[in-house]
């Protein structure tokens, strides 16, 4: 069977930066065999010590700068990390897991893009279509790597 870990960043009492959590929860709620899922408000260091024996990766993100409304692609380690302790990009994920001598498992992002992050927003209109078609771009990626989804 295989092992997916599916990584979502975002904070559902910002407004559409709420997008991750929210498809995090949904795919929790299914309690797929093989596949975990972490919920976080961003990508940390510690991240790359998650993929450990995972067959698949996906991270899951909304973006204010994206112009797509989602995007499903996948994702190579950075060329460097930023100095800092927080909030890495995916790419920066899989390049301290590449520093660290451990094996790169196949990596995606699952990229939404946001209306309003703002403290306090609810999911924008916008955010809520957007929502609907990622779920279905991520039960597509899942059903291609765990031979179907329900």
């Amino acid at each position: 069977m295989s092992r997916i870990v599916v990584l979502a960043a975002g904070n559902d009492a910002r407004g559409d930066d709420g997008i991750g959590p929210s498809l995090a929860a949904r795919l929790s709620a299914l309690e797929l065999p093989g596949v975990t899922v972490i919920d976080a408000f961003q990508f940390q260091v510690e991240n790359a010590l998650d993929l450990d024996g995972a067959d698949a990766v996906l991270f899951i993100d909304a973006h204010l700068s994206q112009i797509e409304d989602v995007m499903l692609a996948p994702v190579a380690p950075a060329a460097a990390v930023a100095v800092q302790s927080h909030a890495l990009s995916p790419a920066e994920v899989l390049r301290v897991r590449e520093q660290i001598g451990a094996a790169l498992p196949p990596s995606w992002l699952l990229s939404v893009r946001g209306e309003d992050f703002s403290l306090g927003a609810a999911l924008s209109a916008a955010g809520a279509q957007r929502l609907e078609v990622a779920w279905r771009a991520l039960r597509g990626w899942l059903a291609e790597r765990l031979g179907g989804v329900n």
